[in-house]
């Protein structure tokens, strides 16, 4: 379980990855090597998976992301998902229950690009594809403050 401080240092972290281990001591009231060991623990227990950055995909070129969801024809299961694991574009994707396999999110530089990427896959699976347009919560962290349900 977190206790008060650790959800503390955990939203500072969340803000800024790269808050120093002093400024990190100010705001929640420890000293450094105190937050370097809550740190480390953080990070053993697995509650810590990184410490990265966020990219603009559009600032690379990406203008258009899409939500493609895949269901791998008969025995192509394994197959599609090597494709997409090799595929730079996908930026995420996950393997999912119901009626499709996988939802991935595609990063690409225009509808031509996507339907390339999509061609690649086309004899192996069936998808679905919807262009986004906005991200009005983009990805974060499950809420730090709620408490466990039994």
């Amino acid at each position: 379980m977190l206790d008060e401080q650790d959800k503390k240092l955990l939203e500072i972290l969340v803000r800024d990855s790269r808050t120093s281990l002093k400024d990190l001591a100010q705001q929640i009231g420890l000293s450094s090597p105190s937050v370097s060991e809550r740190l480390r623990r953080l990070e053993e227990r697995g509650v810590i998976r990184a410490f990265t950055i966020e990219i603009d995909p559009q600032a690379l070129g990406f203008s258009l992301q899409a939500i493609v969801r895949i269901r791998p024809l008969p025995g192509k299961l394994h197959i599609v998902q090597k494709m997409i694991e090799e595929i730079p574009e996908f930026g995420e994707c996950d393997k999912v229950t119901g009626d499709d396999c996988f939802v991935a999110r595609l990063f690409v530089r225009s509808i031509g690009e996507l339907d390339h990427l999509l061609d690649r896959i086309a004899d192996k699976a069936e998808t679905s594809t919807a262009i986004i347009k906005a991200q009005p919560i983009r990805r974060r962290p499950p809420p730090l403050d709620t408490p466990a349900r039994s």
